[in-house]
């Protein structure tokens, strides 16, 4: 191989272990808001549970 190969096999490389990078930074993004909807979903329900039994509670005790 020639210096200028060698470059732009450098180059290459380099572009290359940024986007590796850049995907691993992607993915813990991801997942983070994957887990924040969830727990977003999960509060909504134990709110409109709470809020039923509340209100049932409330009908069989007048």
């Amino acid at each position: 191989m020639t210096q200028t190969d060698d470059d732009r096999l450098a180059r290459i490389e380099g572009k290359l272990d940024t986007l590796t990078s850049d995907v691993e930074n992607s993915n813990r993004k991801f997942d983070t808001y994957q887990q924040a909807t969830q727990w977003v979903v999960q509060l909504a329900f134990t709110l409109i549970a709470s809020a039923t039994i509340t209100v049932i509670i409330t009908a069989v005790l007048r």
